[in-house]
C-alpha cells in the first residue's frame, strides 16, 4: 500500500529519517535528510523501494546518552547554527557569509514591497551595489520565487560577479562569455538552451547583445535579471544601442524582475536617464519628475545614496567606510624634460596652424596634438612609443582615447596612440630627444619615490595608476630599484582579465608571519572590474586622467566597503612647469572638483567633446605664449565659453537631480529591528565565534589569537573532520577575521563559514548518532545544579518545522525550520531564546551522582509527552502567528504584495532535554 505524505511530514526510508518536500510530480517523493542540506535531497518512487516508506516520529530515544552542562550548551549552539531554512521574513540571512550593513538592506526591503521587483540602485562607487543586488537575489531564491537568474555585465566584470555570488551568497553561477559559451553548449541536447541547462548565469553583455544571440536569449532569459553598469546600456553609441535593445526587449515582459545597477544614473543627460528609467517602467520615460506625485512613484523603484548620506545623519555608518585623505603633489621638471615638452607643444601648434583652413583637418590635428601631449606628459618612454607609431586608419579612435572614453566593447586602452602627422626631420629630431631622455634620470619618477617614501614608512600598500603601458613598465622598473625589499608588480592591458586577476591574487601574503609590503603599478585596465581593497590602501594618480570619473573609479578600487584600513590616502601628481598638466587641471579637474564639493558627486565630461578640445588647446596656447590671433582664427574662445557653461549646467543639473531623487524615505529604524530579530534567532558573528572557540577547544585544538585575527589549526583535528574541511579547501592554519572589514587573507567568521558549519554539523551528528565522533560524549539528556535558576527547570532544544505558503502569482509551498531553546517551570514555558541560552551557558556548580542525575532525567522524559501536547504546542502555534505577522509587516506596502501564511508542523523534534536544579541540589 502506498501512503500519501504531505510536505513537512517525517518519513522513514532507506534506513533513516527524512522530511518530505513538495513533490515534483505525482507518484514520487522528494525527501531531504532530517539534518541534511539541499544537496542531499533525493527523489524516489516508493513502489521501487525494497523496504516500504513509512511515517516516522523524531522522538527522544529511551537510551539517549547523558552529557554535562558544557556539552549541552555546545549542542544547543550547534543546532542553531546548522539551520539554513529560516522561517522569518529575511529567509536569506542564514545563507550569507557576511554581515550586511543596515543601509544595504534598504533595496532589499524596497524589493520585497513590490509585487514585481524592478529597481534602479544608483549608490555611489564603493557603497556595495553588488551586495545589495545579491541580497535581493538570495532572498527571493530562498523564498522559492526565483528558480533561475542571469546577471548581465560588461565582460571584465563577469568573473568578479561569479566570485562574489559564490563567496558572499553561496550561489554557484557559470560565466557565459565568448570564451566559455561554446564549451557550455557542447553536448547539450538540440532542444535545450544553455540557459535551461545552467539556470544560474553571469553573462557578458557584449557577448549576448549581438543580434544573432539577442533574440535567442530573450526567449530563454530567466525572469530575474541583474544588470550591472546599466548606464552603459542607454547611450547612442552602436554598442550601447544594441545593449538597450536587448534590455528593453527583456523589460517588455511585465513579470520579469529586473535590478539595474549604476553609480552614474543621471549626469545631466535627461534623455539617457529617461531611457534608463524606461527599463523599470515605460511610463517613467515621459514623466515630469518636477511633480511630487511622480517622484513619489519613482521613489518606490529608485534608490540613490552618496557616501556622505550614510556617514552623517540617521545612518551613522562611519566605520562602514575608511576615512579618505587626499592631497596634491607638485613636482618640478628638469630643464631637459621641460624643454622637450615645450618643443613638442610648439611642433604641434605649427601643425595646427597649418591645418586651420579645413574643419576636419583642423579637428584631426587637435586630436593628434592632444594625444601626443598625453604621452609626452606621461613619460619619455610613452612619448617615444607615440612618436614612432603611425596611426593609419584609426584616427576615429583618437578622441575617445584622449578623454579616457574607452569603448563599450573593451576595457581601458593603455597602448600609446601614434601620431597622425607625416614624418619630417623635425619629428625625427623629437624622437631622438625623447629616446635620449629615456636613459636619463626622470624627475617625475623621482617625485613619485619622494611621495611614496613616507607612505611606505607608515605601512601603506599603494596602487600607482598610469595612463600608458610604456609608462607603467618604466615606473615598475624604477620602483623596484628604489624599494628593493617591497613586492612590486605591474598590471597592464597586455594581460588578459584572468591573468590580471591572478597577478593581483599572487600578491596576497601566503604566510602572515612574513607580511611583505606591496606596490601595484597599473594602467586604467584595472580602474574597473577588480576590487583591490583587501590588499591596498592608497592610490597615486601618476598620470592625470582627462576624465574626472576615471579618478573616482581608480580610487573606488581601494576606497570602498570592506576596506580594512581605517584611512585611505590618495595623491594626485602634477607639474606646475607643464603646460599640459596646467591645461587639464584648469579646464577639467578643478571644475569637476568644485562640483563634487558642492554636490558630493563626480560628474563626467560633457558628451560633446569639441568644446573640451578647444578649451584645452586654448589653455595650452595661453601657457606657451602663442599669439592671440591664432586662438581667434581657430575660434577657440568659443570652446572656452561653452565649457564654462557646460560645467555650470552639469553642476545645476546634479543639484536638481539630487533634490528630486535623493532616497531618504526609509529610515534605519524601519530596517534594523527586523534584521536584529534574525541575528538573535540564527546567531550573529559573535555567537559563531563563541561556538567555534568552544568546539575547537572541545576537539582539543583551541583557537590561537594573533593580533586582529584568529588561527584555527585544522590539520590537528580528527581525521574525519579534516577530510570534511579539506573539501572546502580549509587546511593548515585557517585565518579568521573577528569583525568586518576582514583583513587580507582572512574571512569573517560567520555562521556560514565552512569551519563553523562543519563543526556544527559534526556535533549535531555526534548527538544523534552514537557512533559518530563517539569520543566527544555529546549526549542529548542531562541534569546538573546551577546558580542560573531558583527552581527545577527543564530546558528543551527544539527543531520546529513550518510550512510557508506564499500566495503570489504562482503559489508556492516552502519548508522552514527554526532551532529554539525553551525553559519550562511547573509545566509552563517561562523563557525562550537568549534568556534560556543564558541559563544553559551558566556553568554547573557541581556534578550530580549518576543515580540522582538519571532520576531527574527519567522524570523529565516521563513528562515530555504532555509538555509536547500542551505548553510546547502552544508555544509553536504562537511562534507561527508571530512569523506570519513579521511577514505581513515587512511586505505590506501598496496591498499588491503577496500574502504569506505560516503553519506549524507538530510535534517539534526534541533534540535535547536537560534538567537544571537550583544551587547545590
Amino acid at each position: 500500500m502506498t501512503m500519501n505524505f504531505a510536505p513537512g511530514d517525517l518519513v522513514r526510508a532507506r534506513g533513516r529519517e527524512w522530511v518530505a518536500l513538495p513533490s515534483p510530480r505525482e507518484g514520487v517523493l522528494a525527501l531531504r535528510p532530517l539534518s541534511g542540506a539541499e544537496k542531499d535531497i533525493v527523489v524516489l518512487d516508493p513502489v521501487l523501494e525494497l523496504l516500504p516508506v513509512e511515517p516516522a516520529r523524531f522522538d527522544l530515544p529511551a537510551n539517549a546518552a547523558a552529557t554535562v552542562q558544557a556539552k549541552a550548551a555546545l549542542l544547543a549552539d550547534a543546532m542553531r547554527l546548522t539551520l539554513r531554512r529560516g522561517a522569518g521574513p529575511f529567509r536569506s540571512s542564514a545563507q550569507l557569509a557576511f554581515e550586511p550593513r543596515t543601509y544595504q538592506l534598504v533595496p532589499l526591503l524596497m524589493a520585497l514591497r513590490l509585487a514585481t521587483p524592478r529597481l534602479l540602485i544608483a549608490d555611489d562607487v564603493g557603497i556595495g551595489k553588488t551586495i545589495e543586488a545579491g541580497l535581493i537575489l538570495r532572498e527571493l531564491m530562498d523564498r522559492g520565487e526565483v528558480d533561475a537568474f542571469s546577471v548581465l555585465c560588461p565582460p571584465h566584470l563577469v568573473e568578479q560577479w561569479v566570485g562574489e555570488l559564490k563567496a558572499r551568497f553561496g550561489v554557484d553561477a557559470v560565466p557565459v562569455t565568448s570564451g566559455t559559451a561554446s564549451r557550455l553548449e557542447r553536448g547539450l541536447p538540440l532542444a535545450q538552451t544553455l540557459f535551461e541547462a545552467y539556470p544560474f548565469t553571469v553573462v557578458s553583455l557584449d557577448y549576448i547583445k549581438a543580434e544573432k544571440r539577442r533574440e535567442g536569449f530573450a526567449r530563454a532569459c530567466p525572469d530575474f535579471v541583474i544588470v550591472d553598469e546599466a548606464h552603459a546600456c542607454v547611450g547612442t553609441h552602436q554598442g550601447r544601442q544594441q545593449r538597450f535593445e536587448l534590455l528593453s526587449g527583456l523589460s517588455l515582459n511585465p513579470e520579469r524582475r529586473m535590478i539595474l545597477l549604476t553609480a552614474t544614473p543621471h549626469s545631466g543627460d535627461e534623455e539617457a536617464f529617461a531611457r534608463l528609467l524606461s527599463l523599470i517602467d515605460s511610463s517613467f520615460a515621459s514623466m515630469n519628475f518636477e511633480k511630487a506625485r511622480y517622484r513619489e512613484r519613482l521613489a518606490r523603484h529608485f534608490v540613490q545614496r552618496r557616501r556622505i548620506d550614510l556617514t552623517s545623519g540617521d545612518w551613522d555608518e562611519d566605520r562602514a567606510f575608511p576615512k579618505h585623505e587626499t592631497k596634491e603633489f607638485a613636482y618640478r621638471l628638469s630643464e631637459g624634460h621641460r624643454g622637450f615638452q615645450e618643443a613638442v607643444i610648439d611642433y604641434c601648434f605649427n601643425i595646427v596652424s597649418r591645418a586651420a583652413s579645413g574643419q576636419r583637418e583642423r579637428r584631426l590635428a587637435f586630436w593628434g596634438t592632444l594625444a601626443l601631449m598625453r604621452c609626452v606628459g606621461s613619460s619619455p618612454a610613452a612619448a617615444v612609443s607615440a612618436l614612432r607609431n603611425r596611426m593609419s586608419n584609426e584616427s576615429d579612435r583618437l578622441e575617445p582615447q584622449i578623454y579616457d572614453d574607452d569603448g563599450d566593447d573593451e576595457d581601458a586602452v593603455d597602448l600609446e596612440p601614434g601620431t597622425t602627422f607625416d614624418a619630417d626631420p623635425e619629428l625625427l629630431a623629437l624622437v631622438r630627444r625623447a629616446q635620449d631622455l629615456v636613459d636619463k634620470p626622470d624627475p617625475k619618477l623621482a617625485a613619485l619615490i619622494d611621495a611614496l617614501t613616507p607612505l611606505i614608512k607608515k605601512g601603506a600598500n599603494p596602487v600607482i595608476f598610469c595612463r600608458y603601458l610604456a609608462t607603467a613598465e618604466h615606473v615598475r622598473d624604477g620602483l623596484r630599484k628604489a624599494f628593493p625589499k617591497l613586492l612590486i608588480e605591474a598590471i597592464t592591458g597586455i594581460l588578459t582579465p584572468d591573468e590580471r586577476r591572478d597577478r593581483v591574487a599572487d600578491m596576497a601574503p601566503v604566510d602572515e608571519q612574513k607580511q611583505v609590503q606591496r606596490i601595484l603599478v597599473a594602467t586604467d585596465c584595472l580602474s574597473e572590474g577588480i576590487n583591490l581593497q583587501q590588499l591596498f590602501d592608497a592610490v597615486v594618480h601618476y598620470d592625470l586622467s582627462w576624465n574626472p570619473t576615471r579618478h573616482q573609479q581608480r580610487e573606488g578600487r581601494v576606497d570602498r566597503f570592506g576596506q580594512p584600513a581605517e584611512l585611505v590616502r590618495s595623491i594626485m601628481m602634477f607639474s606646475p612647469d607643464s603646460a599640459i598638466d596646467g591645461a587639464v587641471l584648469e579646464v577639467i579637474l578643478r571644475k569637476a572638483e568644485e562640483i563634487r564639493k558642492a554636490t558630493g558627486v563626480t560628474v563626467p565630461l560633457p558628451d560633446e567633446r569639441g568644446p573640451v578640445t578647444d578649451a584645452l588647446m586654448a589653455s595650452m596656447m595661453l601657457r606657451r605664449g602663442v599669439p592671440r590671433q591664432l586662438t581667434l582664427d581657430l575660434c577657440l574662445d568659443d570652446g572656452v565659453n561653452v565649457m564654462e557653461a557646460r560645467w555650470r549646467d552639469a553642476s545645476e543639473n546634479e543639484k536638481r537631480s539630487r533634490a528630486r531623487f535623493a532616497q531618504n524615505a526609509m529610515k534605519p529604524q524601519e530596517v534594523a529591528p527586523e534584521w536584529e530579530k534574525v541575528r538573535t534567532l540564527l546567531g550573529s558573528p559573535a555567537d559563531a565565534r563563541l561556538f567555534v572557540e568552544r568546539a575547537m577547544a572541545r576537539f582539543g585544538v583551541p583557537l590561537e589569537t594573533r593580533k586582529n585575527v584568529l588561527l584555527a589549526h585544522v590539520d590537528d583535528l580528527d581525521a574525519g573532520l579534516r577530510e570534511r574541511l579539506a573539501e572546502h579547501e580549509l587546511t593548515g592554519s585557517v585565518r579568521l577575521a573577528m569583525a568586518e572589514p576582514a583583513p587580507s587573507g582572512t574571512a569573517l567568521l560567520t555562521r556560514t563559514h565552512p569551519l563553523t558549519a562543519t563543526l556544527a554539523e559534526a556535533l549535531v551528528e555526534a548527538s544523534l548518532d552514537p557512533e559518530a565522533l563517539s569520543g566527544l560524549g555529546i549526549g542529548r539528556v542531562g541534569a546538573w545544579p546551577t546558580t542560573a535558576v531558583q527552581q527545577v527547570t527543564r530546558l528543551a532544544v527544539l527543531r520546529i518545522r513550518f510550512k510557508l505558503t506564499v500566495h503570489a502569482r504562482k503559489e508556492r509551498l516552502l519548508l522552514a525550520e527554526e532551532a529554539v531553546l525553551v525553559a519550562i517551570q511547573n509545566g509552563q514555558i517561562v523563557a525562550a531564546g537568549d534568556a534560556a541560552r543564558e541559563w544553559i551557558n551558566t556553568p554547573a556548580t557541581s556534578d550530580l551522582a549518576p543515580v540522582a542525575r538519571d532520576r531527574f532525567i527519567a522524570k523529565a522524559k516521563e513528562d515530555l509527552p504532555s509538555l509536547l501536547e500542551g505548553p510546547i504546542a502552544e508555544f509553536v502555534h504562537l511562534r507561527a502567528e508571530e512569523l506570519m505577522a513579521d511577514h505581513a509587516r515587512l511586505r505590506a506596502a501598496s496591498g499588491s504584495a503577496p500574502r504569506v501564511t505560516v503553519e506549524a508542523v507538530l510535534p517539534p523534534d526534541v533534540i535535547g532535554l536537560f534538567v537544571l536544579m537550583p544551587g547545590e541540589a
